[in-house]
């Protein structure tokens, strides 16, 4: 019996993948980790014993606060290489935030008797979380604060646990303010509601939105604190969508389905074609290259790629609209006429058009957030970007009450409309 199981399904078979990202044992786990820290009269003490619990500090610690001299320090240690792409892929992304930055303005226009306009203003306090688990993800560090560093947020706090030498290092590169080394539930409640100081551990100041990805325990968390602060997204397991037809080079986009899957077993990859043949030459080469990865990716992945499907479609404009009611994360387009088939596609996280546009590319710093919606929200939401920082508040001045006069006529007939008198005898005052 064969160990792989990727089975080929029709475009009626496709369902909307809205599925619930909060698990609800999690849920009640890291509820009582948010209330225990958030009901803590010495919140400080307290994260200290549960990040001692659950592992996130070292037993030999005796703060959970990495100060900027041991960030520089793993800095420093690091081999040149990479020191010297940490510098370029920060460089990138904080760039392409400055961009997006820069291509929203305040503006001001006229309106009866005066002007109306908006204010882009970054929050204060942003919370960065990455993640610290089997993997070290120096990669998450950047995205995050790097982005809510370009937005303009006057101070940046990350937290991530049991930070190795590289995340230590890209704390330094991309500038946060305040670097707790703790993770999970606790994380979230401790950026959320903040940490007075205690003795020389400088206090954590409460964040006004929470960002970047996590476990099941952190999204949880996060569920349970939005509200009292913003957050990002709530993120299930990560996905790739591979459009492409008899064009295609087959070993390249079985190796960018593996890419996927070896993030977790419960990783999607999805094969959307036109051409069956291309789909079993793709399937074929996929567990071909499974077979020669190393362990425990080969075990991560071939566990991913069995909960993965292919789609077979009539033509590519059928791709496009399959593609578009999964909305996948990741959306690679490698076929004829690519550009116009991406241009079509809607619903989705990223883009990644042609073979050359890797998924792993974005993975790592080209530019983009690699903080992306998951589960089918792309249907209504991208991903984290600078623009998840700021706050668009509207004004309006009202200087020549001639002019303004039939604007607040209107106003007081609509405030009688709405059988509110109040508002009426309001407007009123300024006839």
């Amino acid at each position: 019996m064969s160990a792989f199981s990727f089975p080929v399904i029709k475009p009626s078979e496709v369902s909307m993948t809205n599925k619930d990202p909060v698990d609800p044992v999690a849920l009640e786990q890291s509820r009582a980790i948010v209330n225990k820290l958030k009901d803590s009269t010495t919140r400080s003490s307290t994260l200290m014993e549960i990040g001692l619990q659950f592992g996130d500090i070292p037993s030999s610690s005796t703060t959970y606060i990495i100060p900027k001299s041991e960030q520089k320090a793993a800095y420093d240690s690091l081999p040149p290489d990479q020191r010297r792409s940490l510098d370029n892929i920060h460089s990138r992304v904080f760039s392409f935030a400055q961009a997006q930055r820069s291509a929203i303005t305040d503006i001001s226009v006229p309106i009866p008797g005066g002007h109306a306009g908006h204010r882009v203003t970054a929050c204060r306090v942003a919370g960065c979380y990455a993640p610290g688990g089997r993997y070290p993800l120096p990669s998450s560090v950047v995205m995050t604060t790097a982005t809510a560093k370009a937005a303009g947020c006057d101070v940046v706090v990350l937290a991530s646990p049991k930070p190795a030498q590289i995340t230590k290092a890209a704390a330094y590169v991309s500038g946060a303010d305040v670097f707790i080394g703790v993770g999970g539930a606790q994380a979230i409640a401790a950026m959320a509601y903040g940490v007075p100081g205690e003795g020389e551990t400088p206090s954590i100041p409460p964040c006004d939105i929470i960002c970047g990805p996590g476990n099941k325990w952190v999204t949880a968390a996060k569920s349970l604190v939005n509200g009292h602060c913003g957050i990002d997204m709530l993120a299930g397991p990560s996905e790739v969508l591979v459009i492409c037809d008899g064009s295609a080079d087959v070993p390249t986009v079985a190796a960018d389905l593996i890419a996927q899957c070896e993030h977790d077993v419960v990783a999607r990859a999805i094969l959307v074609s036109d051409d069956r043949a291309t789909i079993d030459k793709v399937m074929e080469e996929t567990e071909r290259q499974l077979t020669l990865l190393p362990e425990p990716n080969r075990a991560t992945a071939i566990t991913a790629y069995n909960s993965g499907f292919a789609v077979e479609c009539k033509d590519l404009e059928e791709c496009v609209r399959v593609s578009d009611i999964i909305a996948p994360e990741h959306l690679e387009v490698m076929c004829k006429g690519e550009e116009e088939i991406a241009r079509k596609c809607r619903c989705y996280g990223g883009l990644f058009i042609g073979r050359n546009a890797a998924e792993v590319l974005g993975d790592y710093g080209a530019g983009p957030n690699h903080t992306l919606p998951t589960g089918g929200t792309g249907r209504y939401t991208g991903g984290l970007s600078v623009f998840s920082f700021l706050g668009i508040r509207t004004w309006i001045k009202i200087d020549d009450t001639k002019g303004s006069k039939e604007m607040v006529e209107d106003t007081v007939v609509m405030a009688r409309c709405e059988g509110l008198e109040g508002h009426a005898r309001a407007a009123e005052k300024r006839l």
